[in-house]
């Protein structure tokens, strides 16, 4: 089943609307929607459906609603998902159009003069039976991105915009008005560039820390997480290529050791694991880490930040 709608087509895997929560929602929520859901697609609850419905209740619970809840109920996941979040809002206040939109429910919290009331009422709404017809939760689902889509959009207009009230006094015969006082201009907002530094630390990081445990498939996934937000970052795509060439998997090795090369010819860890995929150095086996083969991986993931983080 594939996701296209709402922050689904900006290649943002919508955590909220598959638990079917608004983005505000905090860890309590959280864990009681997940619990309700859980014993709504439970096996358990499935003896009497038929074997498709049963099988979509089982994938809709493990593709999507476990991994869901396992980042929203962890505080450091959940405070990075909403990071990113506040930058998929960024980004789309500053689009010249609206976002395109295919529910009605969409289109019409787009103009709802109460914008917070209007969002919980209809992600509520929607989240009441959501998960009543198996055949019909992606629908549900694209809806309530779409609703999570328009409040970033309109609350990131709503955060970037300077309000400017200027209040006019009745003049009195004889006296004299003073002008009015000229508003003191808001604390301008964190460098993008210093947020997505921060992102990108945490993801590779934890890449890091899973290589040298020699789990590369969680190594892996991390980092292809974050290449979903910055499809364009030659470290990232040389430090993946160099996971995939530690786990054996060759040509997924050369797919990104090609992306990085083209973003940056220069990227250290691409042009060291091309070497070794070309036949100019040696291929690590699978298991020996990046320390015991000249370490290609640190140089993709501190080179970011210009030395090691403690």
């Amino acid at each position: 089943m594939e996701l296209n709608q709402g922050l689904f087509q900006l290649d943002f895997s919508d955590h909220h609307a598959v638990l079917g929560l608004p983005v505000t929602a905090d860890s309590r929520a959280v864990r009681k929607r997940y619990l309700t859901i859980a014993r709504r697609l439970h096996p358990d609850s499935q003896t009497t459906s038929q074997h498709r419905d049963a099988q979509r209740a089982s994938d809709w619970l493990s593709r999507w609603v476990n991994p869901a809840y396992e980042v929203l109920s962890q505080e450091k996941l959940a405070t990075e998902h909403q990071l990113m979040l506040k930058l998929k809002g960024q980004a789309l206040g500053r689009g010249s159009s609206p976002p395109a939109l295919t529910s009605q429910v969409a289109q019409t919290l787009l103009k709802a003069p109460q914008l917070d009331t209007a969002y919980r009422q209809a992600v509520n709404t929607l989240a009441v039976t959501q998960y009543d017809q198996l055949d019909q939760v992606a629908e549900r689902v694209a809806e309530l991105s779409e609703l999570n889509l328009v409040y970033l959009y309109r609350t990131s207009d709503r955060d970037n915009r300077a309000v400017t009230v200027t209040s006019v006094t009745p003049s009195v015969p004889g006296t004299t008005t003073a002008p009015p006082a000229t508003p003191t201009a808001p604390a301008p907002p964190p460098p993008y560039r210093q947020t997505q530094a921060t992102i990108l630390a945490s993801y590779l990081k934890r890449a890091q820390e899973f290589e040298q445990d020699g789990d590369y498939g969680r190594a892996i996934v991390e980092l292809r997480e974050v290449l979903k937000t910055y499809p364009n970052n030659a470290q990232c795509h040389g430090y993946l290529a160099n996971l995939y060439l530690r786990a054996g998997q060759t040509t997924m090795a050369r797919i990104h050791t090609k992306r990085a090369l083209e973003i940056d010819p220069d990227d250290t860890t691409a042009r060291t694991v091309n070497n070794q995929l070309t036949g100019q150095g040696t291929v690590p086996r699978p298991g020996q880490s990046g320390s015991q083969q000249g370490k290609p991986g640190s140089s993709g993931l501190f080179g970011l930040f210009g030395r090691k983080q403690p």
